[in-house]
């Protein structure tokens, strides 16, 4: 397929391209970008008006496959993904049985080369079984495909088996992509402990519950030398830590979900366990120091945490209700909305907190729209108005808050590998 997107605003964060101009894309690869670029028997794509960016990169979703399908699947996960504008996603290990072997690891790629439109890549597991007890096979996990490890959804407990895995990692010049949560201090919290949570009655979970975990990963990756990424962000402190960490020039990255910069705890309307996520929705005081960890650089990357649930498991009382919200399908508005809008980041550093910078983490290829690079690249329309429906959603979870929220900020078309995976018609 040849296709020729016409005057889109190119914004490309690794050759600082943000003009006016053409891409030719042939054979799955981008060929020319500039201006008045012509070709025959090619589609014409006019992008006049929209942002025409890098294909989107997500280190952090959850697609539940195997064993949880009935929240999710590889098939609508990757459907879900592309019609958020995203052509690369990092699928988390934590599904039944856990990734944590290079069998498991080879049964999420073939499956995903089969019935995902766009690139769909598994991390492992730490630990085997997610135990936090013995360091799974991380060098045959890498040989099968995986691009880091992770014991999303929970910490690894156990510093001394934590050491070992990172001194693997480090060694393989791996990324250890860090869920930050000392479970013996959320003691059964289901919300950020502030006064909101007193009003409703509710278990609150303390800053303390990740800053403390994040102080200790970042003393271990400075002992072992590993690459470390802290997923989810949720925490002023969190923020200051890892700025320290860069200046001290440590191999630290971190990200930030859309919920954690666009909500505060004194959203939470009540028991409605769409707004309950883990970690936590927090303070103001929270939220702004994300934000300015977005706007200096401090925070690296915007990242969905996509978790997917059934309508059943999140009707019930938040005590009781698992954590997570959907996101693949509501990051591109949020951000336009509550960054963009704002002032906070420009288009180009959208592009590259979305894409470029995600990538780099991973150590990809993506993210870029030079010549001679994959077709992977995103059609945004930053100034259409709408309203979220989680009942358009192409993922199986509805579980979101944003339902009824308008934003601006509309997904026109994804395309990976050259082919038009998502058109918003």
């Amino acid at each position: 397929m040849r296709l020729l997107i016409k005057n889109g605003r190119v914004l490309d964060p690794a050759s600082g391209r943000d003009e006016v101009c053409d891409i030719l894309v042939e054979d799955g690869v981008i060929r020319r970008v500039g201006k008045q670029v012509e070709a025959e028997d090619a589609r014409i794509v006019e992008a006049f008006g929209y942002f025409v960016m890098p294909g989107l990169v997500d280190l952090h979703v959850h697609f539940r496959d195997p064993g949880l399908t009935y929240k999710e699947d590889i098939e609508t996960g990757s459907r879900a993904a592309a019609r958020g504008g995203y052509t690369t996603v990092l699928a988390m290990p934590n599904t039944k049985p856990v990734i944590d072997t290079p069998d498991k690891v080879r049964y999420v790629t073939n499956k995903a080369r089969k019935v995902a439109p766009i690139h769909v890549l598994q991390v492992g597991a730490v630990t085997m079984e997610q135990k936090g007890e013995r360091v799974s096979d991380i060098r045959g996990m890498v040989e099968a495909g995986i691009p880091a490890i992770s014991e999303d959804g929970k910490s690894v407990m156990d510093t001394l088996v934590y050491r070992e895995a990172m001194e693997i990692a480090s060694e393989l010049d791996l990324p250890v992509l860090a869920h930050c949560e000392d479970i013996h201090l959320v003691d059964h919290g289901v919300m950020n402990a502030d006064e909101r949570a007193e009003a409703l009655g509710m278990r609150g979970i303390t800053n303390a519950v990740e800053d403390v975990i994040v102080a200790r990963d970042i003393l271990l990756a400075k002992e072992t030398g590993a690459r470390l990424h802290l997923c989810h962000c949720s925490t002023r402190d969190s923020v200051e830590m890892v700025r320290r960490a860069k200046e001290e020039g440590l191999k630290v990255s971190a990200e930030v979900c859309p919920h954690h910069f666009t909500l505060t705890s004194d959203d939470i309307p009540g028991d409605d366990a769409n707004y309950k996520m883990n970690p936590p929705v927090r303070s103001q005081a929270d939220k702004e120091a994300l934000i300015q960890g977005l706007r200096d650089g401090t925070i690296d990357a915007i990242a969905t945490d996509h978790a997917p649930h059934s309508a059943e498991e999140k009707r019930q009382s938040m005590t009781k209700a698992p954590f997570g919200i959907v996101g693949l399908e509501t990051a591109v508005p949020l951000t336009v909305t509550e960054l963009l809008e704002t002032g906070v980041l420009t288009p180009l550093d959208m592009a590259r907190v979305m894409s470029c910078q995600p990538a780099r983490i991973a150590g990809l290829e993506a993210g870029t729209l030079q010549e001679g690079r994959a077709a992977d690249i995103v059609l945004i329309d930053p100034k259409e108005e709408y309203v979220i429906d989680k009942n358009t959603f192409a993922s199986k979870g509805r579980n979101t808050p944003f339902h009824g929220r308008r934003v601006r900020g509309k997904v026109k078309m994804t395309i990976c590998g050259g082919q038009i995976v998502y058109e918003d018609r």
